[in-house]
């Protein structure tokens, strides 16, 4: 990252340019966007801001790349080295790291430096070994031979999102590279800086050029278009908002691209009275808050069986209330603010909504102003009581702190009412009969079921949504089915 002139304030800013082929470049029209810190709303860095151009010159890259250089013609084994030096990078410069994404995406400090950078370097490491180790079939039939072989599919687009930026990015880079294809990555416009960065550290780590491209800018025409429409690109990898996703579909249909898509979520938590309260308060309260309440998979429907729902609800209220709101850069903090004014205003605006719809704001509702936050994008935590679960507030993703509490009787109507949901990312679950807890499983139409629990993930594991939550799976073996072409080879031995 370079240096311009805010012409505004006269202070030096790093400036943020694409990677393309290995080299750090404006845009080709020199277009550029301010990335801001949400804690205060301070300008970070100027970005250069792609267009069609940039992203073709990213996909011409990666396709020569791809086509004509060694990345996909090493072993396994051998783009595993690479990437475990890419993730000894990241570790080397893991608080870096978190300090960028803290102040460009408003994480806190805690969760950058002990979840989120950590789990970029993990993402490396796991599919890099996962690449390595993973068993082709063969079926020897007589005279005949037939085995399978997983060649890399060629060139990946990956558009990732704002809310986990680096993270989710690796969560898609990692695989596509491990498994010997090339990249394009467009990272969230809100939330460039650790891309960028981690762009220079791969390089220098030993990637080769043209394998890893990162092109900045916004959707649309822009960038998002040719990275979706183009014939070049084999694989598309997507997170973000469901309409987004079905314009991303509908770009990559024309040339019948498959598409990987993890879209929105608006994830029941079901809490029954046999649940050890001791549990499911907390867990609740992270699957409701943790991330600043901006996770795709947020338990932001909250059932909870009626003969608790006293108890439950004091403790779930006094709990959000000493979540400690503030700047992400003290270790201190637990919940920072949201990414921008824009969607802080979305926020309320569903918190409104919610009294109109005759909901009861238990706790929060209201924008945090106290001293050093009132620049910011800062929202209480936000409890509400007294909606159906067809209220739009309890049907729409937020993305924000709010979370709705219903209460149900039985079994039967817990698991409808998850259901009832265009949503299906995921689903939360609290009780100490395993038995229920198997049923409602196999029932839940959802990608995911947490069961006692909240967040853990196995890599191995398949992670994606139904319904309006996304097509396809990725994770272990699905991520290899998905960036690989599975060839069917049948051999005739004399």
């Amino acid at each position: 990252m370079s240096a311009a002139l805010d012409g505004q304030t006269g202070q030096v800013l790093p400036e943020v340019r694409h990677l393309i082929n290995g080299a750090s470049v404006p845009a080709a029209d020199g277009a550029t966007f301010d990335t801001r810190d949400p804690h205060d709303n301070r300008v970070l860095a100027t970005v250069a801001r792609g267009g069609a151009e940039d992203a073709r010159a990213a996909l011409a890259a990666a396709r020569t790349a791809f086509d004509e250089g060694p990345w996909p013609r090493m072993t396994p084994r051998e783009r595993a080295r690479v990437l475990h030096a890419v993730a000894d990078a990241v570790d080397a410069h893991s608080e870096e790291l978190a300090q960028l994404e803290t102040r460009d995406a408003g994480k806190v400090i805690r969760v950058t430096r002990h979840a989120d950078i950590p789990r970029v370097a993990h993402n490396l490491r796991f599919f890099a070994d996962y690449a390595s180790f993973a068993a082709d079939s063969a079926y020897p039939d007589g005279p005949l031979l037939s085995y399978t072989l997983h060649p890399p599919a060629g060139v990946v687009s990956a558009i990732s999102p704002w809310n986990a930026p680096l993270m989710l990015a690796t969560w898609k880079l990692a695989p596509a590279l491990a498994f010997g294809n090339t990249t394009v990555l467009k990272p969230a416009p809100q939330s460039p800086l650790t891309a960028a960065r981690f762009g220079e550290i791969a390089l220098a780590a030993g990637l080769p050029e043209g394998v890893l491209n990162i092109v900045h800018g916004f959707g649309g025409d822009e960038v998002a278009g040719p990275l979706t429409g183009d014939p070049r690109v084999d694989r598309i990898t997507f997170t973000g908002s469901t309409a987004t996703g079905v314009k991303v579909m509908a770009a990559a249909a024309a040339n019948l691209t498959p598409v990987s898509a993890e879209l929105g979520g608006k994830s029941a938590n079901i809490v029954f009275d046999d649940a050890d309260l001791d549990v499911a308060v907390p867990e609740s309260i992270k699957a409701a808050f943790a991330g600043n309440g901006q996770v795709c998979f947020a338990g932001t429907r909250l059932f909870v069986q009626r003969g608790i729902m006293e108890e439950f609800l004091s403790r779930f209220t006094e709990a959000a209330a000493k979540i400690v709101v503030g700047d992400p850069k003290d270790p201190a903090t637990d919940m920072g603010p949201l990414i921008e004014r824009r969607h802080l205003d979305k926020v309320h605006g569903y918190v409104e909504l919610a009294a109109d719809e005759g909901g009861k704001i238990v706790t929060g509702g209201s924008r945090v102003t106290s001293a050093g936050l009132a620049d910011g994008f800062y929202y209480s935590p936000t409890i509400i009581t007294g909606l159906s679960n067809e209220s739009r507030t309890a049907q729409e993703e937020i993305f924000g702190p709010v979370e709705s509490v219903i209460p149900f009787d039985t079994e039967e109507e817990a698991i409808t009412l998850a259901n009832a949901s265009r949503y299906g990312l995921s689903g939360i679950l609290f009780t100490r009969d395993l038995d229920r807890a198997h049923r409602l499983a196999a029932r839940w139409r959802a990608g995911t079921v947490w069961i006692n629990t909240y967040f853990d993930r196995d890599l191995r594991l398949p992670f994606g949504g139904e319904g309006a939550s996304g097509v396809g799976r990725e994770g272990g073996q699905y991520s290899r089915e998905f960036f690989t072409e599975p060839r069917a080879v049948m051999v005739r031995v004399r």
